[in-house]
């Protein structure tokens, strides 16, 4: 396309995605929270297969936009990592959502 022409409307809208939660690994992330309650991070490490870092940076990322509420605790002498969706990120999601269906829907018309 053209640097001049705009999108054709059933497509525009996805220049309005969210960048945050449209990356893969964050996108994995995000779905998974969104159907749990809560997780721990080595639970999302398995879910994701993704390495202690890149799970870390993503999480950083989510946790500054403020989608995702990071809490620390120990279990005995153990650290735990407990996260879950914070009602921004929860709301944020179901727009995602919302708008990639709609997108493929305007799509297959």
């Amino acid at each position: 396309m053209a640097p001049n022409e705009t999108a054709s409307p059933a497509i525009q809208p996805i220049a309005d995605i969210d960048r945050i939660i449209h990356e893969p690994a964050r996108l994995m992330i995000v779905a998974i929270l969104y159907v749990v309650q809560s997780a721990d991070f080595l639970f999302l490490l398995r879910q994701t297969g993704l390495t202690k870092g890149n799970l870390s940076s993503h999480l950083g990322k989510l946790e500054a936009a403020g989608y995702v509420d990071v809490r620390k605790e120990f279990v005995g002498k153990i650290p735990r990592t407990l996260l879950r969706l914070t009602g921004e990120g929860r709301d944020a999601f179901e727009t995602y959502r919302h708008s990639m269906m709609q997108v493929l829907e305007d799509l297959g018309a």
